[in-house]
């Protein structure tokens, strides 16, 4: 496409992402720093989110800014993840000012990956904290909030895939805009451009692709229990000059990215959540803002999976 080119995340001025994991466990997170705040906003699609402080993103809320987001593992555990990196920005008093001190404002979405690995370890205040530390360090795959990720398991974990953390960047004229998504879904991924499944419910036996929406069809006189096993979520970076409302509505647009990539999509099984941060700088469309959104969270999403490697005994996509 001639307006737009790709961009790498060392492109956003104002981030830094950060990943840790402990593998042997099959959990992690990914930190996204914003020392110096970042208006932010966030969409909630899915029926089973674990989230802190989504409240002040509300566009009534007060709040103008927050200074780190948290994609992390380990279900409603891995909320304490915040504590690691409140501890982190903290010590370096960087936060919203008080008469008493900074208070760093820290946001967080979770996925389950619980039983990935050991267990034994849950993502942890430690864990974000060394995220922090390393933050520069990200890389997709089997890395921070992806560790533990897999897909395509309407019908369990024998028949589900690994997936990881992507991430897709483009800039359009002087407008930059990325997506780093965490993708741990009860369905299917497809390629959006050429309509493939990368990665899903695969019968390793028969050497043959399932199908997550037939799956779903065929047990809807049975409702079965996924609450366990899922969530994707993600973070729109830009540099547009957008407020909360308009960023709300710029992770409510990116949100189709993910009905580009997964089959089936935002089901009572799932948290699926997008934040939208901006560290300002640039004039820009919100329209052209959220379309870029979703095309970046499609590719980034793609990229996850493209990027796993085979663990915790579940096929990767590069093993077929």
């Amino acid at each position: 496409m001639k307006y737009i080119e790709e961009i790498s995340l060392d492109a956003f001025n104002g981030f830094r992402v950060g990943n840790a994991e402990y593998t042997e466990s099959g959990t992690g997170c990914t930190v996204i720093l914003a020392e110096k705040g970042a208006v932010t906003g966030i969409d909630i699609r899915g029926g089973a989110p674990a989230s802190r402080e989504s409240g002040l993103l509300n566009p009534l809320a007060a709040n103008d800014g927050v200074h780190a987001v948290i994609l992390s593992g380990s279900s409603a555990f891995g909320l304490q993840t915040a504590e690691g990196a409140v501890r982190w920005l903290e010590e370096r008093n960087i936060g919203f000012p008080t008469g008493f001190g900074v208070v760093p404002i820290v946001c967080a979405s979770c996925l389950f990956d619980l039983g990935a690995g050991t267990s034994e370890r849950r993502a942890d205040a430690d864990l974000a904290y060394e995220a922090c530390v390393h933050a520069g360090n990200f890389r997709e795959g089997n890395y921070g909030a992806g560790c533990g990720a897999t897909v395509g398991k309407v019908l369990g974990g024998q028949y589900a895939m690994k997936s990881g953390i992507g991430y897709a960047g483009y800039q359009c004229g002087g407008l930059k805009v990325g997506a780093i998504v965490a993708v741990n879904a009860v369905g299917d991924v497809y390629d959006p451009d050429t309509h493939r499944k990368t990665a899903g419910m695969y019968d390793r036996d028969a050497k043959t692709w399932l199908s997550a929406e037939e799956a779903i069809y065929g047990l809807c006189a049975e409702k079965p229990d996924l609450f366990q096993k899922n969530t994707t979520i993600g973070v729109i970076l830009t540099n547009g000059s957008f407020n909360k409302t308009e960023l709300t509505k710029i992770a409510g647009m990116a949100h189709d990215g993910y009905a580009r990539s997964i089959v089936p999509v935002h089901t009572q099984f799932d948290g699926d959540s997008i934040y939208a941060m901006s560290s300002g700088g640039v004039s820009a469309d919100l329209n052209a803002a959220g379309t870029l959104a979703a095309r970046c969270m499609a590719e980034a999403i793609v990229s996850a999976c493209t990027h796993a490697n085979s663990a915790y005994g579940f096929p990767s996509c590069s093993d077929l």
